[in-house]
């Protein structure tokens, strides 16, 4: 079900966290305890401000406690609330029932009104919505030295909620995969000389050494490589075309030989599926849109298109 929100509210979890158990509970606490809760339910923002003054708050500090206060006890259930923790942002809509709670050292806050349905850290779709992957126009409201405040972001807000695609990201992504797509047809133009070249740049930027010559004809594997962090030895296989024959007896000589701890099989224009069986890890099959991904991902597409120029 669509989320929508005209109103939108981010709410600190206390000094330090403190109200953090507040989400467990299905709450939204808020503290103030200079304000009254009747005085808070009566709703005359002047007098709140009068009241604050007299306990020594500025004018200008008595404003905004005010306006906190009011927005507590007045936004109704259609108010969206958020807040950050735990490596999360979490959603809600508030029951408008506000209920006081005298000061409690077992109890965080001195008045709470009920979630609806509690607290979500997910989008609509149960995707996390993680802090990291969200935009600084947003997150950086945690940053708000005050308790209530409202959410200048809320349109990007809700589409992260309901799951939806930044326009400008859903563009990117097209185009993205139109050029993936061109890449992967570039990939079977490429003279096999060529192609072997890029395996090796392509590892090459991914931290591998190459301890083997390239090309030439090889009994065993096209490269052979080292990790210097993870300390592992590796074996690659350069193929134009291959079916899963092909792969298959691969394996079984790479095994044979007991010199690798992975094995790497790299085809552009596989005849049918290739796959490694399903309880090898070790063994990386690298083929249409994988492979043209890994190619975007590293910068070499251009490298690619220079080749056929």
């Amino acid at each position: 079900m669509k989320v929508s929100a005209t109103t939108v509210r981010y709410i600190k979890l206390g000094a330090g966290g403190r109200w953090e158990n507040s989400l467990d509970r299905a709450e939204l606490h808020f503290g103030y305890g200079s304000v009254t809760h009747e005085l808070a339910r009566e709703g005359n923002r002047a007098k709140i401000i009068t009241h604050l003054i007299a306990l020594g708050r500025s004018p200008q500090a008595a404003a905004r406690d005010a306006q906190e206060v009011a927005d507590f006890y007045d936004l109704d259930e259609a108010c969206l609330w958020i807040t950050f923790a735990r490596d999360h942002l979490w959603w809600t809509f508030a029951e408008p029932e506000v209920t006081w709670v005298k000061p409690d050292p077992a109890r965080a806050g001195e008045r709470f009104r009920k979630a609806i349905g509690g607290w979500c850290n997910t989008d609509v779709n149960g995707t996390p919505l993680k802090i990291n992957s969200l935009s600084t126009k947003l997150t950086k409201v945690a940053s708000y030295r005050r308790t209530i405040c409202a959410v200048k972001a809320h349109d990007y807000l809700l589409r992260r909620i309901n799951g939806i695609e930044e326009p400008i990201v859903a563009k990117a992504s097209q185009i993205r995969t139109a050029l993936i797509e061109v890449t992967i047809e570039a990939l079977r133009l490429l003279h096999w000389a060529d192609f072997e070249t890029l395996v090796d740049i392509i590892f090459a930027r991914s931290g591998w050494n190459r301890v083997s010559m390239l090309g030439g004809t090889k009994k065993l594997v096209d490269l052979e490589l080292e990790h210097p962090v993870i300390n592992e030895r590796a074996a690659v296989q350069v193929k134009s075309a291959a079916n899963q024959k092909t792969l298959d007896a691969y394996i079984r000589r790479t095994d044979a030989a007991e010199q690798f701890d992975r094995f790497f099989f790299i085809c552009h224009s596989p005849k049918g599926a290739l796959s490694a069986p399903d309880d090898r890890a070790d063994i990386h099959v690298w083929t249409g849109r994988e492979l043209g991904a890994t190619i975007m991902r590293l910068g070499l597409h251009d490298w690619v298109m220079e080749r056929l120029a």
